[in-house]
């Protein structure tokens, strides 16, 4: 029986577990973290995953409850291989897809039906990711299904999975050194100072997105500036293990998942919270507002896009503008619509019966241009197409040098409420190169006998952002095939 180490215990690495363990392999997953901050990045998310389908039949298979009678009054639409291609490649500036991307693509699907194999079930996003429209909810933006209670639930289902196959983990235990002989991965080196020997190693231990040092390096000066909205462990000990054995880097190493987080967030997501909580520190309604920066002008097109195409390149953006913030403004007429994270507890927001009066509440913001700006957004807004949230609605401005694209509503409904938000930091694009069993490449191009990845450490799959849910459904897909590949 071959014997497989497995660096972390997030999504990918699991999935690795999963698959390792099935094709016949002896699995020990070491975790860096004690056993409650174990999961890496995955408690930190929605527990959303993006995957092709043809219809809603096709996702029947994947539901906790496929009887909830709620779903016979439910639009699921479709999401081919060809929508979830194009949705990437909007994101490459210019690249073609990679083999990364078209292998995501390809094998989105099928990798979560085997997790629903293994009873890692699924629920449609009611809330986030539909709107009522005449007595049905219809789906937008080719994102339904997430782990029941999000990313924990999903770390939950999958750690159970794991175990009842046999595998075993161990926490407080961070791999700290690959061993090799005569260029063929060995074991590893623990933080206890323990050897341990195996066949093959896969690191799913994450980026580099918790390292200030690494973000300045690779991303830019201003990120050593940036809200961590995930697990303080994620320092790239992968990537500096990978390179001494001669590893290749390999994707966007400037690139990065960011997000528009509550400014006043607490680094790692505010570990005192519950991790289901974690995530209502995001900030992701703009396209129902505007967003100004410390100059009072709006820097991004807010209604280009569905969010869940946008918040990521949205969070980097706001990371460029002075002081590294900006204020996201609404009126009344949309309150209603805001997602539960700007009903939270510990959101941080201003409030004002009028424009001018909440104006005067902006800190850090020049007043005078900021009235100009909405002023301005204001006359410019279309009133002769309807709003409609759950299509582009072609509902834009007129005249103004930046745009809002869809679902731009004039500001002029009291109560007026303006948020501050700042970029969260996520995870990282930059990684490492695998062939198509998950080895991890060395700099000639060969594999690195017994060494493999999955999980943030696979580069190449996004660059310039990414539509929202990939995350996860990549860490499965390359998961799930570097543990077939390290067991076989």
């Amino acid at each position: 029986m071959k014997r497989v180490i497995i660096a972390g215990s997030g999504n990918a690495a699991l999935c690795a577990g999963i698959a390792a363990i099935e094709q016949g392999a002896s699995v020990v997953l070491l975790e860096k973290a004690d056993e409650a901050m174990a999961g890496g990045n995955t408690k930190y998310t929605a527990g959303a995953m993006r995957f092709a389908y043809s219809s809603g039949d096709d996702l029947m298979p994947l539901l906790k409850d496929p009887d909830d009678p709620k779903l016979s009054l439910t639009d699921f639409g479709s999401y081919t291989q060809e929508k979830f291609a194009a949705d990437l490649l909007g994101f490459n500036a210019g690249r073609p897809l990679s083999e990364e991307q078209k292998a995501l693509v390809k094998d989105s699907y099928e990798t979560v039906k085997w997790l629903a194999s293994h009873e890692v079930k699924f629920q449609p996003i009611y809330a986030r990711q539909s709107f009522e429209k005449e007595g049905r909810h219809v789906f937008w933006g080719g994102l339904t299904l997430a782990s029941d209670n999000e990313g924990v639930g999903l770390f939950d289902q999958e750690l159970a999975a794991f175990k009842r196959l046999g595998g075993e983990i161990r926490y407080d235990c961070a791999v700290t050194q690959l061993l090799s002989k005569e260029g063929v991965i060995t074991g590893v080196q623990t933080s206890s100072g323990e050897t341990l020997r195996a066949d093959a190693v896969i690191l799913a231990c994450g980026g580099f997105e918790a390292s200030e040092s690494l973000r300045q390096k690779h991303i830019g000066p201003n990120w050593d500036k940036a809200k961590v909205r995930g697990t303080p462990h994620n320092t790239g000990d992968g990537l500096v293990m990978a390179r001494a054995q001669g590893a290749a880097e390999y994707g966007l190493y400037a690139g990065c998942h960011a997000t528009p987080m509550d400014l006043y967030m607490k680094n790692f997501g505010n570990l005192d919270l519950p991790p289901g909580e974690r995530k209502k520190y995001r900030k992701i309604c703009y396209f129902l507002g505007v967003m100004l920066n410390a100059r009072g002008e709006r820097f991004v097109d807010e209604g280009i896009n569905f969010r869940n195409y946008t918040y990521a390149q949205f969070g980097a953006a706001i990371m460029d503008q002075p002081e590294h913030f900006a204020w996201q403004i609404f009126d009344a007429k949309v309150f209603d619509l805001l997602y539960d994270e700007y009903r939270f507890h510990d959101a941080h927001f201003v409030q004002a019966d009028t424009l001018p009066e909440l104006i005067a509440l902006l800190d850090g913001v020049d007043k005078d241009a900021a009235a100009q700006t909405l002023e301005a957004y204001n006359a410019a807004v279309r009133s002769d197409v309807p709003f409609d949230p759950t299509v582009l609605d072609g509902k834009g401005t007129q005249g103004l040098t930046l745009a809002k694209s869809n679902w731009a509503q004039t500001l002029s409904r009291g109560p007026f409420r303006a948020y501050p938000v700042t970029g969260g930091i996520t995870f990282t694009y930059g990684g490492l190169k695998v062939d198509d069993t998950g080895a991890v490449l060395a700099k000639n191009g060969a594999p690195i006998a017994g060494l493999f990845a999955c999980g943030e450490l696979v580069g190449g799959v996004f660059f310039n952002g990414y539509p929202g849910g990939s995350g996860l459904t990549s860490g499965a897909v390359f998961g799930r095939r570097s543990g077939m590949g390290a067991a076989s």
